[in-house]
């Protein structure tokens, strides 16, 4: 066996300490046949490319084994686990709220969906799901689309990138510090928010937050409008994406690929119309699909979901102006504060917080204060709730013995389970071509490796 792989500088032949198996060559650049010539190598020789731990269109550190038959996969397998966080164990060892901090942190591309899907499924364990406001509801479908806007324009802007244009890269990611201006000014923070909160969300839209996002919707749409023009007709983009990475219906269904990679085979799957959550039935928006089942319909389901997801937000936008309300469940037994203000030094809580909850009564603060250190108890039970993430179907089981953390908490994460798809999507196309349909799956290790 022969394993090929790709060194900067390094060019050495085969020696007396190779392996018995085989031997190791180092090669950079070059005409294939040529390089296999002058190391006096059998062409039917099996090649192995090891293509990474690195970053090929993954948002991780990911690991390709490809063997090749010339330029041609003839087998493809994926090497995960070298961005393991524990994330997972840790929540083991931390109250329910604490929790959402560490699954924010899983795809760290769609922090707002493990936040939400997490909390859904500890208010049913709780049995209050009817109880949360319809206000916070709304502001979870806001945050919710906003960051299904910026996953995608990641998707795209890498996904461009790795094909060599660098302009769509560019063009995505200025398009998507919109999007985390707009995040930022509501949660304080740009990824890993930890703002949805089990009974809510930790605070109310600041003031102005409705007509930022008002003025930002038109600008992101004529950004999307620009990539548009850039990929749609392009006939290099074209070349290299349409019949790239293909993946049946059929294929979908065994290996249970959710997302972008079920609809582009025609299947109108989309969990916010198949089995509402949040309110979303009371938003009126269509779920793109395509038949083509290659990269290239991925990348154009990505686009019009985005312009489907700015409908959305701008619905949600007039429904907040509207309907005025508290943002967390009015059982105080599970509610951490959700009057927050930001101090004057932009860090921490207002004075007007503090003199509140300090100088209302000796009981309130030490009712904060048991609530936020030692948490609030769910009872025994389980729940799993799924919620349409940029990726697929995200999910969240949570197992309660009775305590203030969770005896288990356990995801779904799409990215994990569209791994899955790398050798049917690979074997039997061009090396060149592993890029492309990895990037159309668009996985991000984090959620991977949790």
């Amino acid at each position: 066996m022969a394993t090929y792989t790709h060194s900067a500088g390094v060019h050495s032949t085969p020696g007396a300490d190779d392996l018995a198996e085989g031997h190791v060559v180092n090669v950079q650049g070059g005409d294939w046949d040529q390089e296999m010539g002058e190391l006096g190598m059998n062409p039917e020789e099996r090649i192995v490319l090891n293509m990474g731990p690195q970053h090929p269109s993954t948002h991780g550190v990911l690991r390709l084994i490809l063997e090749l038959d010339g330029e041609t996969v003839t087998e493809a397998r994926a090497g995960i686990g070298y961005l393991h966080t524990g994330i997972e164990k840790n929540m083991e060892f931390r109250t329910w709220t604490q929790g959402v901090t560490f699954c924010t942190r899983m795809d760290y591309l769609t922090p707002m969906f493990q936040e939400t899907a997490y909390c859904l499924a500890i208010e049913k364990v709780l049995g209050i799901t009817a109880d949360i406001p319809e206000r916070a509801s709304a502001i979870r479908v806001l945050m919710m689309e906003l960051t299904r806007i910026s996953s995608h324009l990641i998707c795209l802007g890498t996904g461009g990138m790795e094909m060599g244009a660098t302009t769509i890269m560019t063009i995505g990611f200025r398009e998507r510090e919109r999007i985390l201006s707009v995040i930022e000014n509501i949660t304080g923070l740009r990824m890993n928010n930890a703002y949805v909160r089990p009974g809510g969300v930790a605070s109310d839209l600041p003031h102005g937050a409705i007509d930022k996002i008002r003025e930002t919707v038109p600008q992101v749409r004529r950004g999307i409008g620009e990539l548009e023009k850039l990929l749609l007709e392009n006939p290099i983009l074209k070349g290299r994406t349409k019949d790239v990475g293909v993946l049946s219906l059929t294929g979908c269904t065994a290996l249970g690929i959710t997302g972008p990679v079920l609809r582009s085979t025609g299947l109108p799957h989309d969990l916010r119309k198949l089995s509402p959550y949040c309110g979303y039935e009371k938003y009126d928006f269509d779920v793109v699909t395509r038949t083509g089942a290659d990269a290239y319909d991925r990348l154009c389901i990505r686009l019009d979901e985005m312009r489907e997801s700015l409908r959305i937000v701008e619905q949600v936008t007039d429904e907040l102006q509207r309907n005025p309300g508290p943002v967390m469940v009015a059982d105080k037994r599970i509610a951490w504060p959700a009057q927050l203000a930001v101090g004057g030094d932009g860090m921490g809580n207002s004075l007007d917080h503090i003199r509140e909850i300090m100088g209302t009564s000796m009981e309130s603060l030490i009712h904060h204060f048991k609530l936020v250190t030692e948490g609030f108890r769910v009872p025994p039970g389980q729940a799993y709730v799924a919620v349409e993430s940029p990726k697929g179907e995200l999910g969240c089981h949570v197992v309660a013995d009775g305590g203030t953390r969770p005896y288990r908490a356990h995801f779904r994460d799409p990215s994990f389970n569209n791994l899955q798809a790398v050798a049917a999507m690979c074997e039997g196309g061009n090396l060149a071509d592993v890029i492309v349909a990895v990037a159309s799956i668009d996985p991000v290790m984090g959620g991977v490796d949790r």
